[in-house]
């Protein structure tokens, strides 16, 4: 039940969510909360700069700018590394747009949002759903234009539409698993910088020790050990053979492990903190 408590020095009301939500309410709940989050992004365009630009900047910029000398390590010329380089890349945005839950989140308590919500009788694991689902929308914007540019510039499908669907799809579940980390990372910084700076202490290794840019048979034995087991690795790598061909059991195993891993640990430290904070 809804209960209020007055402060004989504060004239504050609080009132707490009743615990006892139904599903169905939940369900509501996430609904309504997903379609005030997009009306949110319709009102502020500008919240979507980064999953429409960041995508074509980062295509062109390692295609004609590394392409030439890493494509003829591949055999092959720059269009041998467009083939190569593009499913990595379309790995490396759910971790680019997951960021984005963290600097989100933090602003909305920051701002007073969270305040509002708190005052209504509404189920806290439903503010944290709506928001991973919305930066999902966010994730396949920005996958549905570097795969544009990506055709652009010469990469070709051959075909393998279904194993695009597929490599998309294994993107999607990642992202949602690491969104976890940052929404953990959104509720305990202070401001929004700060939960910016540690996101790329955290994403830099993994995106650039891995095989997203460029294959690790060259790297130091130390180095390509930790590229073996790394998450970006294993979805590049599952990409790769989903998106032109060539083995995926691997990648995908370490994938599946990692995400897995990271939303049973994460999860419920991430509902927690947001519960006791919100």
């Amino acid at each position: 039940m809804s209960t209020a408590t007055l402060s004989p020095t504060a004239p504050t009301i609080t009132i707490e969510a009743d615990p006892k939500i139904s599903l169905r309410g939940h369900i509501r709940h996430t609904g309504a909360l997903i379609r005030r989050n997009l009306l949110w992004i319709k009102q502020d365009p500008e919240s979507m700069m980064d999953a429409v630009l960041m995508p074509v900047i980062f295509t062109l910029l390692f295609v004609y700018v590394f392409g030439g000398s890493i494509g003829q390590a591949l055999g092959g010329g720059q269009s041998a590394y467009v083939q190569y380089v593009i499913p990595g890349m379309v790995a490396m945005m759910s971790m680019n747009i997951a960021q984005g839950v963290g600097t989100g989140f933090n602003e909305d308590f920051n701002k007073g949002i969270m305040d509002r919500f708190r005052s209504l009788p509404i189920g806290r694991g439903s503010v944290l759903v709506a928001k991973i689902s919305v930066e999902l929308v966010r994730l396949l914007v920005a996958v549905t234009i570097q795969m544009v540019v990506a055709l652009l510039v010469g990469f070709d499908i051959n075909g393998h539409w279904l194993g695009l669907l597929a490599a998309v799809g294994l993107t999607a579940l990642f992202g949602s698993a690491i969104m976890w980390i940052f929404l953990v990372l959104g509720v305990t910084m202070k401001n929004a910088q700060s939960v910016q700076a540690m996101g790329f202490l955290v994403m830099m290794p993994l995106q650039f020790g891995s095989s997203i840019f460029a294959p690790t048979n060259s790297m130091p034995g130390w180095l390509e050990s930790f590229t073996k087991y790394n998450p970006m690795s294993g979805l590049a790598d599952a990409s790769r053979g989903l998106m032109t061909g060539g083995p995926i059991a691997h990648g995908l195993t370490v994938t599946l492990a990692w995400t897995i891993g990271l939303t049973l640990a994460m999860a419920p430290v991430a509902i927690r903190k947001f519960t006791r904070k919100a």
